[in-house]
Order: C-alpha cells, then structure tokens, then sequence
C-alpha cells in the first residue's frame, strides 16, 4: 500500500498534469474506473493502475485522501491509470484538422463525435489542445483510447480537403467525397494559409435571426455525421 506523498508514483501524476510532463514522459493520466475500463477494452496497456484502498478496483491500493491529492477533480477519485500516449503515424481519411481549438473540453468532445461517427484521424495542428490533458480525456469519454490521433500541419492531411467557415461557404453537400475537414477556433476561424490549403469552404446553414454561429464541437459533430450517413456515402460512390 502507497502511505507517503513522496512516492514517486504518485509524484509522476502530479506532473502528468501539465502538458511539458506528459510529452517528456510519453504518458498521460485518467482518472476514475470507467475511462480504466475504456483503456482496457480499447486494448491499452497501462504503465500502472492505482486504486483507493479498500475499493477493490485492482491495480497498487493508495490510502484514499492520497489519492484524492493528487486527483485533478474536485470530489477526487478512486482510481487513476497511467497509459502510454498513443499517436498516430499518419492521417488516414476521413480527417478532421483542428487549429487553434484551444478549449480541452471541445477538443475531448471532437474526438469523441470523431470515434462515435467518422473513425479515420482527428490532427491537431497549431496552438491546439493536447487531446490528453485531463479535461480533454474526461470530455473524450475515452474515445483517446481508440480513435487515431495524430499531430501535424494540414500538409499532412489528405486532400479533398473542405474548409468549415461560419459563413458565406457553399452548402453541406459540397461534403461528399471530402477526405479531410478542416476546423479552427471559434473566434478567429481558420487563419488565411489553412484557408489556401482547402479546396472548397462549406457553411452550416442556421436560422435566421438566431444564434450567430456554433460551438465548434457541435459543428464537428454535424459534419462527422454528414460525412457518416448512408445518402452521404452514395454520393461519393
């Protein structure tokens, strides 16, 4: 049983916090059984396990309000893995490109719409968030675990490539037969170079009158399940 705040396992999830740690090591946290659950299923291997003591969760027991110390959840946890990170070689269509999508919340739920509806790879190009952060794999889900990431520029990705701008582009069905969508943040959009390397720029209509654009999350999970449906997949036979 871990008793000491100085146990060196305990002080690598205090570092797996930050994401400097998490590339100088080659791992990232979760916390919680159910995204252990999700690591296992997916066929990770974790570097170890720890659980509360007394639980009966498995893995290295730790006296509870250890654990809940170095827990990034308020409420604490009574389990934490850590995995080895897990990125991709190459981008394999259909891709989603993200830059600039700085919120860890949205880049989780991404990759999650990405795993549930789409498969191929979700990149993360320039000042995005690491999709291995702590709220990025809580709003993921787990989906980490199984959906191909991969850092790299928009070179990397496959093209047809189609821009998704919040207005003034052509309508979703310019979305069949694309290999690559490409997204940025909320604000300021995709800069101008990412805009040059898209071969067209498509809109999601909304009503008039109403909100002025979507969260970016929403807006990839209306593309992934464009690009996902049957109609869509017909058309680009």
């Amino acid at each position: 049983m871990i008793s000491s705040p100085h146990n060196e396992k305990l002080k690598l999830v205090r570092k797996l916090r930050e994401r400097k740690h998490r590339d100088a090591e080659g791992l990232f946290a979760t916390e919680g059984e159910d995204l252990i659950e999700a690591g296992l299923a997916a066929g990770a291997q974790p570097s170890f396990l720890l659980s509360a003591a007394g639980s009966g969760l498995g893995g290295e027991e730790v006296e509870p309000e250890l654990l809940a110390e170095v827990s990034t959840l308020g409420s604490g946890t009574r389990a934490i893995g850590v995995w080895p990170l897990a990125w991709a070689s190459e981008a394999k269509p259909p891709c989603v490109y993200l830059h600039g999508v700085a919120d860890p919340g949205n880049v989780g739920a991404i990759v999650r719409s990405a795993h549930a509806l789409l498969g191929g790879t979700v990149v993360f190009g320039p000042e995005c968030a690491d999709p291995f952060g702590p709220k990025a794999v809580r709003a993921s889900m787990g989906s980490v675990f199984a959906q191909p990431l991969l850092r790299a520029g928009i070179e990397a990705t496959p093209r047809p490539r189609v821009a998704l701008v919040a207005h003034g582009g052509a309508g979703l069905g310019e979305l069949a037969g694309v290999a690559t969508v490409c997204l940025g943040a909320e604000r300021a959009g995709l800069p101008a170079e990412a805009l040059d390397a898209c071969d067209v720029e498509v809109t999601i209509p909304l009503r008039p009158g109403a909100a002025e654009s979507l969260n970016v999350a929403a807006a990839t999970a209306i593309v992934c399940e464009r690009l996902s449906s049957p109609a869509m997949r017909e058309a680009a036979d």
